[in-house]
């Protein structure tokens, strides 16, 4: 009888671990089967992308399996190259067959949304996209996303509160796309406030720093991005920054803080967490189409007190206090 009920007790037990095995065998296989695809416009190393990248793997890392392209079309602006890393990301979602896929920054929604997924069945989730998505035709029966504007009112009253009521500026930047849109954001703030602006857009450090000597002669000078010059040298640029500024210089990108008295700079991982957290509904079953699309929200502001210090500019007591510093 003894012997009789130990078989039963281990054939029970069995039966419990096969159960257990099982179920965790197809748990498992859940969890692997919601795929996530990541499309960056641009390179690891690049500051903001580097910052979406963090925000996105926040939110994603341990909910599916996420796999990341990287088009590389910033240090690559050239058109055919653009259109090639394009096929290359369509052909890799047709292939793998993710469950979601995010795009960010505007050359994934340019070269890969809207040419070969628009109204798709696998739906996309975009962030930051300059400024307006009419581009691109957002919205799409498949897609939502968070559109990446700069505070860019906030930032020319705050040159005011700095230094008066400036009469001209000059916009320093890169020849490539998302500059040429930056600055057409600031000329229509500028035009509205009767500011004279010029812009002058580098393709070389040397040309960036003949640019930067020159803008001295203006009430106040806009920083861009500086993404797309390649021979790029930080001390260089530095020592022309230190030898040189007299005026003040301003800028709404995190990365060239270090190059400018004052920012008012996005948040690059508010874009990607959200789009993390949107990414997690729709994997839940929620429609893109019912969400609806937003804009950044945030922004930090920033002194950059070793520029300051070798100019006579005076920064506001009520600014200084509500600023974070660069002190190296």
């Amino acid at each position: 009888m003894s012997l009789i009920f130990n078989q039963k007790l281990l054939i029970k037990k069995k039966v419990i671990l096969l159960s257990f095995l099982l179920l965790s065998l197809i748990l498992s296989q859940s969890v692997h089967a919601k795929k996530c695809l990541y499309i960056a416009s641009y390179h690891q190393g690049y500051e903001w992308s580097d910052g979406v990248e963090r925000g996105l793997r926040s939110q994603l890392e341990g909910k599916c399996e996420i796999k990341q392209l990287n088009m590389d079309t910033k240090r690559n602006p050239d058109e055919t190259f653009k259109k090639a890393a394009g096929l290359i990301a369509r052909d890799l979602i047709l292939s793998w067959q993710p469950d979601v896929v995010i795009a960010s920054d505007d050359n994934a929604s340019r070269y890969v949304i809207q040419p070969y997924f628009k109204d798709h069945d696998i739906p996309f989730v975009f962030c930051g996209i300059n400024w307006t998505v009419d581009a691109y035709g957002y919205p799409y029966s498949n897609a939502t996303g968070m559109v990446e504007v700069a505070p860019i009112m906030e930032l020319f009253d705050k040159v005011s509160a700095v230094i008066g009521m400036p009469h001209n500026v000059f916009y320093l930047g890169v020849d490539v796309l998302t500059e040429r849109k930056n600055f057409s954001r600031f000329e229509e703030e500028a035009k509205i406030r009767n500011i004279q602006i010029k812009k002058g857009l580098a393709t070389t450090a040397q040309e960036w720093m003949d640019f930067y000597i020159e803008a001295q002669n203006y009430d106040f000078v806009i920083i861009g991005g500086n993404a797309g010059i390649n021979d790029w040298n930080k001390t260089t640029i530095l020592d022309t920054i230190h030898q040189h500024t007299q005026k003040l210089s301003v800028t709404i990108q995190g990365w060239m803080v270090p190059y400018t008295i004052l920012g008012l700079t996005k948040i690059p991982e508010e874009q990607g967490e959200w789009a993390g957290q949107v990414a997690l509904y729709i994997l839940d079953g929620a429609k893109p189409s019912d969400i609806p699309i937003v804009s950044n929200r945030k922004w930090d502001i920033w002194i950059n007190e070793v520029i300051l210090k070798h100019t006579t500019i005076k920064i506001p007591l009520s600014l200084n206090k509500k600023s974070k510093k660069v002190k190296h």
